[in-house]
């Protein structure tokens, strides 16, 4: 870490005994807890509230979910932008932020007034006699859904990367520390979606929609207050412009050297390029791959960011084009993953959700995955990485991509699984109990402790230290567009499915006459291709940093 490419809040250079660290962090671990405590049950009791209380049929419903999510992450593009170009990550997050603390206040709102929304029915015995949000009423949700979104997708993309940002990664030390970071903050996520799933869930269930949406408004002002008040501890990387222009200009620049003769030496073209290797990409390897892309570094006699490039930015380009293939692999791999979270909640209201003489909200299932994430993650963390780094040599254990292909593989057996419950429950004389769930609801887990916080960790390793949150905005993405492909296969089986009047597989007024588990299925084996098309790339692809580790400190960068 060069300390000049770092500043503090004023704009002064950090003091690396002063700044950064795990004290840092500990605000916006806060931060993690408080806005998973919202956003986790939200997720999972949002499609029971636009059923219930917006009458939206199963359909409709799901894909609602699912697009809400999906902008989460689109929005988080905006932010990442923002925050890698122009604006401090920490000022990022506290200009954009409120827009959450405002979207949940106005479901809260709605909620709370008769007016803006339909009437009370029950719309699984009075289909007829239910009307479905429309008009006015309708937009007011949507704009305070995507209000929400579009906070939420700042904070989210900014946050994992400003706590990176607090360690650094060149020295052995920190080098781990930012590794366990990664790791509390995936037990952060577990934490507050487990206290959420209990206090938001039954508030909202039994205390009403408007309380517990208006708790969730001011919990996250909470946690915007603290995070406000670790600003003087903050390391704050500097912003050095439109990453995407960077590249931009190396494709440019390359494809209009592209018949001039590179240099018989990679070495040579290096040494023909202007500028000199500063900030964020005073680490970068000299990648063999993408040759053509070298040809940007040969000077033509003209200067400027469009004539020639410098090594370290060509360098970037190739980081970036690099992880193209796992990005849109890890798409298709977490498709299923969407789709079993969102249906697992439908299929939970059709079970019998009674523990004794106690009443168990669907969504509150989930609390079993989140507890069994918290109990992983810290055993993972303190005994299981330790062991394989002795075993392997690896900083993390294992590497990043294995740790991935685990979840896949984790998500492939629940949609199996899921299939199979679906079916026992649909034949089932008496009502199945919710807990015939839990198995696919665990697997969920598994996948959530191995490539969430692999993806995460990969995206922001791999990344020149100036596209740190971009990094992280693709790994949103790739839950984000996993959700709208999800979206997408849903209609595609509606409509391969439909025969005349008849509805198709999942265009039931409820699931006991769709036929979810047939769906399941078709998940299970997009599910199985996702994951042979990410192994075939996870072989193939080189690490940028030696996941190794390097005790020699002039081979310090690979750590």
């Amino acid at each position: 870490m060069e300390p000049g490419s770092f500043v503090d809040w004023r704009g002064n250079t950090i003091n690396k005994n002063m700044h950064g660290g795990v004290r840092a962090a500990s605000f916006l671990h806060v931060l993690t807890v408080v806005t998973n405590v919202v956003k986790i049950p939200n997720l999972l009791n949002l499609v029971t509230y636009l059923r219930v209380t917006m009458h939206m049929g199963v359909s409709r419903s799901a894909t609602t979910a699912t697009n809400f999510f999906g902008a989460t992450s689109g929005f988080g593009l905006i932010g990442a932008f923002l925050s890698d170009s122009y604006i401090a990550r920490s000022r990022t997050m506290l200009l954009f932020g409120p827009f959450m603390f405002l979207g949940y206040g106005l479901l809260a709102l709605q909620a709370y007034l008769p007016s803006l929304h339909p009437p009370p029915c029950n719309i699984e015995a009075e289909l007829n006699n239910c009307k479905e949000v429309h008009g006015w009423n309708a937009t007011l949700l949507y704009t305070a859904l995507y209000m929400s979104a579009f906070g939420d997708g700042f904070i989210g993309v900014c946050l994992p990367s400003l706590g990176a940002d607090q360690f650094d990664h060149e020295d052995p030390s920190e080098s781990r520390k930012q590794s366990s970071f990664f790791n509390w903050y995936s037990f952060g996520i577990s934490f507050g979606g487990s206290v959420g799933i209990i206090l938001i869930v039954w508030l909202e269930n039994y205390k009403g929609w408007d309380i517990g949406l208006g708790v969730c408004s001011i919990l996250i002002l909470f946690g915007l207050l603290i995070v406000a008040a670790g600003l003087p501890f903050y390391r704050n990387h500097v912003p050095e412009g439109s990453p995407l222009t960077r590249i931009l200009q190396v494709l440019v620049v390359a494809f209009r050297n592209r018949k001039l003769e590179l240099p018989e030496k990679q070495e040579e073209a290096h040494e023909s390029c202007t500028g000199t290797r500063t900030g964020s990409a005073g680490a970068l390897s000299q990648a063999s791959s993408l040759k053509f892309l070298n040809k940007a570094c040969i000077n033509r006699g003209n200067n400027g960011a469009w004539s020639v490039r410098s090594a370290t930015k060509v360098e970037e380009t190739k980081i970036v084009l690099r992880v193209l293939p796992l990005f849109i692999s890890s798409m298709v791999g977490y498709i299923s993953n969407v789709i079993l979270f969102t249906f697992t909640v439908q299929q939970g209201g059709m079970t019998n959700t009674r523990l004794g003489k106690i009443h168990v909200p669907p969504a509150t299932l989930f609390i079993i995955p989140n507890a069994f994430q918290m109990i992983m993650l810290a055993v993972y963390d303190q005994f299981i990485v330790p062991f394989l780094r002795r075993r392997t040599g690896y900083v993390g254990g294992i590497t990043h991509l294995q740790r991935i292909g685990i979840g896949f593989a984790s998500m492939l057996l629940a949609s199996v699984i899921a299939a199979i419950v679906e079916r026992k429950r649909k034949e089932a004389v008496v009502q199945m109990s919710l807990f015939w769930l839990a198995p696919q609801v665990v697997l969920l887990g598994v996948s959530d402790v191995t490539s969430f916080t692999g993806l995460l960790e990969f995206f922001n390793s791999e990344a020149p230290r100036g596209m740190k949150s971009i990094a992280t905005a693709l790994f949103w993405c790739v839950l984000g567009v996993a959700s709208l492909m999800a979206t997408l296969l849903v209609e595609i089986v509606n409509w391969a499915t439909r025969h005349g009047h008849q509805g198709g597989w999942l265009e039931g007024t409820s699931l006991d006459n769709s036929h979810l588990d047939l769906f399941y299925w078709v998940v299970a084996i997009v599910a199985l291709l996702g994951f042979f098309n990410y192994m075939y790339w996870a072989k193939k692809y080189v690490y940028q940093h030696n996941p190794r580790i390097v005790e020699n400190s002039a081979d310090r960068d690979s750590l």
